[in-house]
């Protein structure tokens, strides 16, 4: 009788294997022992010695045994080759397809991997109830690489197409509800197999949510409900207001835009103007390089910039932590990419959301959210799990660096010449039926006006241009701009007249940019974070008669707006003004107002008087 594969020492092990000695089973055994010893090495040179004179009929097996030690060792490509093997030794092997296109995904190649999936869809196994877990490997993959080329009506049918198989994946719901944002595909939620527009409301992702409804309490539900399934409850590395007694503040900023993106457009300015005099400045970062001078520009903004992409979420904590960073300010919160382990772990004993995530995060020890009076009032507190900071003048900082060349040229952009020419540059995923149907209504009420929409998808387009003739406006009187270079689309904001915001979803980034290029805004505030971005930029702004309330007033003001000569150029006067006046517009100042605010908190908490800190 054979002994024991986890008796026999190691070289003899290997020369059994490669002798066809071994069966299966008993090296599957001794690699498992090897594996729990962390000896994955081995586990990989066994695996090796035993196919050299395999059993046939278990030889696929093997390799993908090796496949998935390959990969967790980081030999990528050899790894793709393992199981490349196995899916050509047992072509109804799913499990070994699906990972093949996985590791192709990993080593970037998604075109590659979309062309195994389709090709693994097609095998006749996979119609058998048996397999359905494959296959919903097989289609989320899909959908989830789908959208990524923003192939988004695949996208959609992949998850539809998986959630039919099996209707509890909440992951695969709100992804695929989101997609239907993305693409305007109004009514958004529309029921599906076994699957109820309660459970839809119930499992809509953190982001999709916001630009649902601006129930603060259906908003703080839905990011706990997130929380609770993906967040680990730990206790905190760095006790809260935990004094660290550093002659500079350590200020550290958490995130995974560090790139050309919305958080970084609007923030680097400020890593640049904190007073080095006073503060340390860190920088966390999972962001991709994208080699950009914009990416160098705000990673050179920092006293020290770590590259975390490679660390896990404790790694990373336990390296803000060694830093001894007195303040740490995520922002990333709950959009996509969140590392939210990260700050759940409390790796410093301040910490604050902002920007990010335009709402509660609901993740543990985020201690407190940058606000002001207009965009947090009392009524929201109980709504929030984070306490609010408050700064005098905006939230919202900005790049007051920016280009000031503003263009007002229709022809340039394809638009006619003789049109009062509103916009709607927000993200197409923000536009909800109601709130176009408003701009419908404002359209048919000035009928030399016309819209000017972001161009995003071909499916979006062609479903507002739908909506229009459904709402009686002719399509043609719709515009869409194409996505264009940073510089290049700061300019076209001067051709418009006015930007009509969406709602609830506010424009954030987008709002700053139309303001400092001079160009008024209309918005509905609700009762939200979210819901009154705009409005605190216009209250900053000293445009404060243009935040509205209800769908009714937000129409009659845009209305009025287009033919009050005097008013428009009331916010012309007012929005140059507002270059030097508001924090939202001048860094410098807001550099100085946010700086206060970090003193303050750090002197309340070492005081322990946290009423002081928050503003109350």
């Amino acid at each position: 009788m054979m002994p024991e594969a986890a008796t026999i020492p190691f070289v003899q092990l290997l020369d059994m294997a490669a002798a066809g000695e071994l069966d299966l089973l008993q090296v599957i055994s001794a690699a498992e022992n090897l594996i729990a010893s962390d000896k994955r090495l081995d586990a990989i040179a066994l695996y090796r010695a035993w196919l050299k004179k395999p059993i046939v009929t278990l030889e696929y097996a093997a390799y993908f045994n090796l496949g998935v030690l390959l990969s967790d060792t980081g030999s990528q490509s050899e790894a793709e080759a393992a199981y490349r093997q196995a899916a050509y030794l047992k072509e109804d092997f799913a499990q070994a397809h699906y990972n093949l296109g996985a590791q192709l995904e990993k080593q970037g190649h998604l075109q590659a991997a979309i062309d195994h999936w389709k090709a693994a869809l097609g095998h006749e196994s996979l119609q058998s109830a048996e397999q359905n877990d494959n296959h919903k490997l097989l289609l989320n993959g899909l959908g989830r690489l789908y959208d990524k080329f923003q192939q988004y009506e695949d996208a959609e049918e992949m998850m539809r197409q998986s959630l039919v198989l099996d209707p509890t994946q909440s992951d695969v719901l709100y992804h695929w509800l989101h997609l239907r944002q993305k693409q305007c595909k109004w009514p958004i939620m529309r029921k599906l197999p076994d699957i109820s527009l309660q459970t839809m409301w119930q499992t809509a992702s953190p982001l999709a949510i916001l630009g649902l409804t601006d129930d603060p309490v259906r908003l703080l539900q839905t990011s706990r409900a997130y929380v609770a399934k993906n967040v680990q409850k730990l206790s905190r590395l760095v006790p809260h207001g935990h004094d660290i007694r550093h002659r500079k503040i350590r200020i550290g900023f958490l995130s995974g835009d560090f790139c050309l993106h919305a958080v970084s457009l609007l923030t680097v300015r400020l890593f640049e103007l904190l007073d080095r005099t006073k503060y340390e400045v860190c920088g966390f970062g999972w962001s991709r390089s994208d080699d950009t001078a914009f990416r160098k520009r705000v990673t050179d903004a920092f006293d020290q910039f770590f590259e975390i992409s490679d660390l896990s979420d404790e790694a990373a904590a336990h390296l803000i932590q060694a830093q001894e960073i007195d303040l740490l300010i995520d922002l990333q919160g709950l959009t996509a990419g969140a590392r939210p382990n990260i700050v759940a772990r409390g790796p410093a004993p301040l910490q604050i959301a902002y920007l990010g995530y335009p709402g509660t995060s609901a993740i543990p020890y985020v201690d407190y959210v940058i606000a002001d009076e207009f965009i947090f009032p009392p009524e929201l507190a109980p709504h929030f799990t984070e306490q609010p900071v408050y700064l005098p003048d905006s939230f919202q900082v900005s790049d007051d660096t920016r280009t000031q060349v503003i263009v007002n040229d229709p022809e340039k952009y394809g638009l006619p010449a003789d049109k009062f020419i509103f916009c709607a540059f927000n993200n197409n995923y923000k536009i909800t039926p109601e709130m176009f149907e408003s701009w419908m209504r404002i359209l048919r009420r000035v009928p030399d006006g016309i819209l000017w929409l972001l161009r995003d998808n071909q499916w979006a387009e062609a479903n507002m241009l739908a909506a229009a003739q459904a709402h009686g406006v002719d399509p043609d009187r719709l515009y869409f701009a194409g996505r264009v270079a940073p510089e290049d689309y700061l300019s076209r904001f001067g051709t418009a007249n006015l930007f009509l915001d969406t709602f609830p979803y506010n424009a954030g980034t987008t709002a700053n940019d139309a303001l400092w290029a001079g160009l008024p805004i209309v918005t509905l505030a609700g009762r939200s974070y979210v819901s009154r971005m705009a409005g605190s930029l216009l209250r900053s702004v000293g445009l404060g008669q243009l935040i509205t309330n209800n769908p009714h007033e937000y129409e009659e003001k845009a209305i009025a707006f287009a033919n009050d000569r005097q008013l428009q150029r009331h916010c012309d006067d007012q929005l140059r003004a507002a270059k030097t006046q508001s924090a939202a517009m001048n860094t410098h100042k807001f550099a100085a107002e946010f700086g206060l605010m970090v003193d303050k908190l750090v002197r309340s908490c070492v005081e322990g008087d946290m009423r002081k800190a928050v503003g109350q």
